[in-house]
């Protein structure tokens, strides 16, 4: 059975049609007429795999920067042009080399640093909600940069480290919150270099204290619990399979915190999972683990998958 929207897909791109939008989000002189072309681009890349590949150009990245960096760009034609960037590069590895060949990613590193400001986060405001979507859609593409595959975009991600960590030590409203922990975990993921890099910012020890404030909120807001388990799988990236940082992070007596977490009823499986992994990791290669197993025993939780990720029998 033939997908319909792949179907028509698949006829837009064999008549010419991919090119002929295409050419007109950069021939035409009105902003909008820019928007909807690079919407439509976006849309049936996203749709079918074979119009993502056919748009994926060194090319058509550098005609992307280049709505990014004109200064008669408004904020939605920069928001569209980055929601195509990332469906280009979304599990694509051809796209992710092509994004930092380009010099696209060094574009959307600096909109991640100043698309939003920090000291002046109000939702309500319209003017400045529209920057924040703009600064999202870039949280997005970045995470899309340097995952699936994993690659050298990592490395680069890294160097805004310092302003993610600004922010978390600044705000910790959902919005915010959700979109720095998706980049971090996936820039840090696997990658010793920016795990330990993101400790020597402060990046750790304020990812921390935004997990204890959170802790201590949780027992009466269940938007605290939710976004607490967010920051615990982002710790847990940030010392996975890398034993000088997990036990740094011991340091900051988490494991308390992380118990304490663990307890809470409103928790569903995957999530403990989450905190008894992350709580793994923290104490490795140290004898108080046992405790600790002791303790989710004695608390009647679900420790098989703990028991089965240390080889306990």
């Amino acid at each position: 059975v033939v997908h319909p929207v792949c179907d028509a897909s698949d006829y837009l791109r064999e008549i010419g049609g991919l090119m002929f939008i295409n050419d007109l989000a950069k021939s035409s002189v009105h902003c909008i007429v820019k928007e909807a072309a690079l919407f439509t681009l976006g849309a049936v890349a996203e749709s079918d795999v074979f119009c993502q590949q056919a748009l994926c150009t060194s090319r058509q990245f550098e005609d992307l920067l280049s709505f990014l960096t004109n200064k008669d760009s408004n904020v939605n034609l920069k928001r569209m042009s980055v929601y195509f960037i990332l469906v280009l590069v979304s599990n694509n590895s051809n796209g992710q080399t092509h994004v930092r060949e380009t010099g696209c990613i060094g574009v959307l590193l600096q909109l991640f640093k100043t698309a939003l400001s920090i000291s002046e986060v109000n939702l309500i405001d319209e003017n400045i909600k529209q920057y924040y979507q703009l600064w999202s859609s870039v949280c997005s593409t970045l995470c899309a940069c340097v995952n699936n595959p994993q690659n050298d975009n990592q490395k680069i991600c890294s160097s805004v480290f310092p302003h993610a960590k600004d922010w978390l030590q600044t705000c910790i409203t959902p919005e915010i919150v959700r979109p720095i922990c998706s980049f971090v975990g996936l820039t840090v993921a696997n990658y010793s270099h920016a795990q330990q890099y993101f400790v020597s910012v402060g990046g750790l020890a304020i990812l921390t204290e935004v997990l204890v404030k959170l802790v201590q909120n949780s027992s009466t807001d269940y938007s605290s619990t939710k976004l607490a388990i967010v920051v615990t799988k982002t710790l847990d990236a940030c010392v996975a399979s890398n034993f000088v940082v997990g036990h740094l992070l011991a340091k900051y007596h988490i494991v308390p915190k992380l118990l304490t977490l663990l307890t809470n009823d409103t928790l569903d499986l995957g999530e403990k999972c989450s905190v008894i992994l992350t709580l793994g990791h923290c104490t490795e290669n140290s004898g108080k683990i046992w405790i600790y197993f002791m303790y989710f025993s004695l608390l009647d939780l679900n420790t098989s998958v703990f028991a089965l990720h240390y080889g306990f029998r």
